[in-house]
């Protein structure tokens, strides 16, 4: 029996520690039990997890925001911990506490983590415990329980009965109208959510007037939250009430005083016309677009920019050319040559994709000019957005048009002194040369590619290969044996080491798609001569160059070639040359395997053709 209870006492003693862990003056030690809180409930069980452990929580709540953080997130999962549904009013009192702390991360946790437990209570519960809950944070004399009783409505409303429904109402209109601008904040920010479960006809007699004055408060912070309200009670009612009660408030939202407000309309703008519909669209939200089109406050053009291709995707469909050509386009032309290059830069980076919508002859006559004075922007980012675009001017009109006005814009972004915009032309220059076709770019861009390999930027000469390879697979095996490679052997014989070892980084992308025989013709033997390179980091480079481009050779290349280059390596003078020459010696040993059984796959059909068409004849 002794035995037993230390076997027990020995099984409690890490619980042990754990628990006075939570009362050590080292807050490290607190964080971490308290990250362990489910062990600790685990072993003490259901019972004495509710009667000792929670309340001894309860009681320590006033600790660092770090501990309080953990605490709030560990007790939103401990409802199985304290034995069920039906217990979980237990963990009621310390979120209550968590939720009146002064800190917002640890009260947004707490009351992420009383919905969560509210959730899991039966309707009578919820009622004798978390409505309860819910009326003293409403009537605390700190903001800071105000704030938290605004999350909650959303999650008790539905499963209470009617007169507690009625009392939560007041209770959020009362917070509505909250001296203190944080909890009327607050209550617009959860306004929308709460909006999306009480019945229609309250939502038009109780939260619409809530609605309006959020919208009107003297706090821009309050009123630009409540156009996110707005969105959501917009979906909620009929077209007629839309336009009586919401839309007057929409309007007035468009052309607040304060720019943040109006920059949260245009953020929300698409969501808005999606919820209210495109007739009201038509009358109503075409003249607000075209307000804030010409906004004075660059940031809120900016943000309206980036909604024009949007805005008229989801016009309606018999009337969308004409709202856009009479509407909307006389707008975007402002804009075009606005005096802020973010504002421009958001415009080129969706213009592109009114085109399909326009169709050919609309393409050419109205957006044209406006690409090509794009291309043109002082701004690079605007070049490079248009650019970037492409594919939709391309799918209607084809590239042509565009080409001559094209080739200026990627000369001065290739040759930008700022070499990340350099990195991103060089990225879509695949997909350009696809669209402009292969003599185009013979003539006018091959020239480009190939100079980025000598850029002074690194980053720059390694997108150029990874590009080369791009362009190969775009243009085929024959077209780089005569357009690109004998210039990048060139390179091998350049007086900077830099150049010769950027020719090696294009070997090795290039083997992969230009096949045996142009590796065996061509590569191959520049690889070979850049073994004897006075530079030790051009020899170790050919040492990995030769392990990667090996499974592009035949077995006799490599024994005849590669291997005795690699053996002759391995006894360099330079350290780090023998290293890569004894990996690169074991990598293709590892290889030699699978590359004799896929070779002897190859000879067994080659054989095998060989016999069937000696049979055919």
């Amino acid at each position: 029996m002794a035995a037993s209870d230390k076997s027990v006492d020995d099984s409690l003693y890490p619980i042990a520690v754990l628990i006075d862990e939570l009362k050590n003056e080292d807050v490290q030690l607190r964080l971490n039990s308290i990250k362990k809180l489910s062990t600790i409930a685990l072993a003490l069980g259901e019972e004495r997890t509710r009667s000792e452990l929670i309340p001894f929580l309860t009681e320590t709540i006033y600790d660092e925001d770090e501990v309080l953080l953990a605490l709030a997130d560990q007790l939103g999962n401990f409802t199985s911990l304290v034995g069920g549904p039906e217990f979980a009013m237990y963990l009621i009192p310390p979120l209550e506490s968590l939720a009146t702390v002064e800190e917002t991360v640890v009260r947004d946790k707490a009351v992420e983590s009383l919905r969560t437990v509210a959730a899991e209570h039966s309707a009578q519960d919820l009622e004798i415990h978390v409505v309860p809950t819910l009326q003293r944070l409403v009537s605390g004399d700190w903001f800071t329980s105000r704030t938290s009783a605004c999350g909650l409505f959303s999650v008790c409303y539905p499963r209470v009965t009617q007169p507690v429904k009625a009392e939560l109402r007041a209770n959020f209109r009362k917070l509505c109208q909250d001296e203190t601008p944080m909890v009327r904040r607050a209550a617009a920010n959860k306004l929308g959510e709460f909006a999306k479960v009480v019945e229609t006809e309250y939502l038009k007699s109780d939260l619409i007037p809530n609605f309006v004055q959020l919208a009107q408060d003297d706090q821009d912070s309050v009123r630009l939250l409540a156009v996110e309200a707005c969105v959501s009670i917009a979906q909620l009612l009929p077209q007629d009430d839309v336009e009586h009660l919401v839309l007057p408030t929409l309007r007035q939202c468009s052309n607040d005083s304060s720019w943040r407000v109006r920059y949260m309309v245009a953020e929300k703008f698409v969501d808005l016309q999606k919820a209210v519909g495109p007739e009201i669209t038509r009358v109503d939200l075409v003249s607000a677009f075209q307000y804030l089109l010409k906004d004075a406050e660059a940031e809120v053009r900016a943000a309206v920019a980036t909604k024009v291709k949007d805005f008229c995707a989801n016009l309606d469909k018999a009337n969308q050319v004409q709202i856009i050509l009479s509407s909307i386009l006389p707008y975007v032309r402002d804009l075009v040559s606005d005096p802020n290059p973010h504002v421009k830069s958001a415009l080129a980076s969706v213009i592109m994709g009114l085109s399909p919508m326009l169709g050919a002859y609309q393409t050419v006559e109205q957006l044209l000019p406006l690409f090509l004075i794009q291309l043109k922007d002082e701004c690079p980012e605007v070049r490079l957005n248009i650019i970037s675009n492409l594919d939709c001017v391309n799918d209607v009109i084809g590239i042509q048009q565009l080409s001559q006005s094209l080739l200026p814009a990627i000369v001065e972004l290739a040759e930008d002194s700022k070499w990340r915009v350099r990195l991103a032309i060089i990225e879509y220059m695949p997909a350009l040369a696809g669209q402009l076709g292969q003599e185009f770019f013979d003539q006018k861009l091959r020239g480009l590619c190939m100079g980025w390999l000598n850029d002074h930027v690194y980053a720059i000469r390694e997108a150029a290969t990874l590009n080369m390879k791009k362009l190969v697979e775009q243009f085929g095996a024959p077209w780089a044996e005569q357009a690109i490679i004998p210039m990048i052997l060139v390179m091998s014989r350049n007086k900077n080491y830099l150049h010769r070892m950027t020719c090696l980084f294009c070997l090795n992308v290039l083997a992969e798609v230009c096949g045996t025989d142009i590796t065996t013709k061509l590569l191959l033997p520049t690889v070979l001569l850049l073994a004897a390179d006075p530079v030790a980091n051009v020899r170790f480079n050919v040492a990995k160059t030769l392990q990667k481009i090996s499974p592009f050779l035949e077995a006799s290349v490599i024994d005849a070639q590669v291997k005795p280059t690699l053996d002759k390596l391995n006894v360099d003078s330079d350290v780090d040359v023998k290293h890569f020459a004894a990996q690169a010696i074991a990598g293709i040993a590892a290889d030699e395997p699978k590359l004799c059984k896929s070779r002897s796959y190859q000879e067994f059909w080659r054989l095998s053709f060989e016999r069937f068409k000696k049979k055919t004849i």
